[in-house]
Order: C-alpha cells, then sequence, then structure tokens
C-alpha cells in the first residue's frame, strides 16, 4: 500500500454531515490528526438538528477543532431528499464561503440512511476539483463496504475521539449501540486493514495526483 502524502503546511478541511454526530463518528479522529497541524483550517456543515442537538453539534465543532461554529440548518431529520433543491443551495451557499478546499469529508453516496446517501451524492456535483473522502457510518443497516483509502490514527487520538463523542453527545447515550467499544472495534478494524493498530477509512470516486518539488 502506497501512502498518499498530503500537502506540507496549513490546509483547509471541510467536513458536512446530515445530522450532529455524523462528521464526529465518520471522521473524528481524522479531524483530530488534521487539526494537529499548524495552520489547519476545519469548517464543519450540518443540514439537521433539533435545538438540543444543534447546541451538541456546536459543543463537539469545538471539541474537535474546528475554525469557528457550525453552519446548522433545520431540516427535518430522515426527510433530506424531500428537500432536494433546497439541500442543495445550502451546499452552495457553503461552497460560496469556501470555494477551495484541499479535502472535504462527506457521507457515502451509497450509504443505506437516505439523508447520508443524498449528501455522498450531490457534494461531489458543488465542489469540483478537491479530493472528496467519503466516510462511513456503522448502524443497524449493516452498509459498511470496502474502504480504499485510510488514515491512521495514534491509540491516543483514537481513545480521545470516543472521550469526545461520549462528552459531546449525551442525547445518544440511550441507544443501544452507543458504547466505547462501537466505536473501537471499528477502528480497530480499519487499523488492521491498513496495518496499524487504528484507523479511519475512506472512499474516494477520483483522486488527482500532484507531484511537488524535490
Amino acid at each position: 500500500m502506497s501512502p498518499f502524502v498530503l500537502p506540507h503546511g496549513p490546509i483547509s478541511v471541510l467536513a458536512i454531515g446530515a445530522h450532529p454526530d455524523d462528521i464526529e463518528i465518520g471522521c473524528g479522529g481524522t479531524l483530530l490528526t488534521l487539526g494537529a497541524r499548524d495552520g489547519t483550517s476545519i469548517h464543519t456543515l450540518i443540514l439537521s438538528g433539533t435545538p438540543e442537538r444543534r447546541i451538541e453539534a456546536q459543543e463537539a465543532a469545538r471539541a474537535f477543532g474546528t475554525a469557528e461554529p457550525p453552519v446548522i440548518h433545520d431540516f427535518p431529520d430522515t426527510r433530506l431528499p424531500a428537500h432536494w433543491d433546497t439541500v442543495k443551495d445550502a451546499l452552495h451557499a457553503f461552497q460560496k464561503e469556501h470555494p477551495a478546499p484541499d479535502v472535504i469529508f462527506v457521507p457515502r453516496p451509497d450509504d443505506a440512511h437516505q439523508d447520508h446517501r443524498l449528501l455522498g451524492t450531490v457534494v461531489p456535483t458543488v465542489w469540483r476539483g478537491p479530493t472528496v473522502l467519503h466516510y462511513e457510518i456503522p448502524k443497524w443497516d449493516g452498509d459498511v463496504g470496502r474502504p480504499n483509502v485510510y488514515l491512521p490514527l495514534d491509540p491516543e487520538i483514537a481513545a480521545r475521539k470516543v472521550a469526545l463523542l461520549n462528552q459531546s453527545f449525551p442525547s445518544q447515550h440511550a441507544h443501544h449501540w452507543w458504547d466505547d467499544e462501537f466505536f473501537l472495534g471499528l477502528m480497530r478494524l480499519r487499523g488492521v486493514e491498513a496495518i496499524t493498530k487504528y484507523a479511519e477509512a475512506f472512499t474516494t470516486a477520483k483522486l488527482t495526483i500532484e507531484f511537488g518539488a524535490s
């Protein structure tokens, strides 16, 4: 497996989720890792959320190192496809504010959840040029697939991700699937696939390789 090397120096990162906690579950360890690089800026967009969950999303954004509070819309949960036009307008408005990031994180276009699937399909049509990495959100549907991009995580980062998820999203603790083993287990599985302890995994449909100065 040959590594894809990020450029040296500051990078601009966008992370987009349908719901509060999507981003942090899907790529929270990656955001913590990238955020440790000097000059990295992370901006997030969330398409839905109750008042309680909006507060949680704001707390999570601070904890995971975003450059500013998340942009949060109030589209109804599980109904994003019915609001296709206005969702696309919201994405274009965010694109005008952040036209040329180095990398964008968004759900997979084949995700079983209709809200995730819509974003995974539409985002690459709004930003043309930046690398788009689709994160995975494990759930009841059993739809995690075969990723083709991995970011190894330091064990301390993996543990910190889980701690911050628990800290930031107390409203989700009652779910039967919400526990440390669930989050660490997937990172451990992806770590095995990446020949490391822990990793987060992504899919991408298109990747441009540029050779820097020698």
